[in-house]
């Protein structure tokens, strides 16, 4: 089987070609939860499939690990301009960074849940 006709786990049982996948958005918010972390765009399926596996792990599994780091590393150099910005300012949120920092790490880690 070739990377292309590679079958990739979206969670749930459900599975889809490597090569059939157009797109994947994260879920955010209220919205995402243990079983739902990723929107999966499927050619010739109407509706976006919702996986319980991270974007990050799904673009791993479809052979794109290349890919999976731009998104966290954004999300970290923002958290860093938004930590100076607010240090040189004297208003340092700790509650707020530290949240931030929580979900940055947590959509970075791999878990036995992905």
């Amino acid at each position: 089987m070739t990377s292309s006709t590679r079958m990739v786990a979206l969670g749930f049982g459900t599975f889809a070609r490597a090569d059939r996948i157009y797109a994947l958005e994260r879920i955010s918010g209220d919205e995402r939860g243990e079983r739902s972390r990723t929107r999966v765009w499927v050619e010739g399926v109407a509706e976006p499939l919702v996986a319980s596996r991270t974007e990050a792990t799904i673009l791993r599994d479809m052979g794109q690990g290349a890919a999976v780091a731009a998104p966290e590393l954004d999300e970290a150099l923002d958290l860093a301009q938004r930590l100076a910005t607010a240090a040189e300012a004297g208003r340092v949120d700790l509650s707020d960074l530290g949240r931030r920092a929580r979900r940055l790490l947590a959509s970075t880690t791999r878990t036995a849940k992905d």
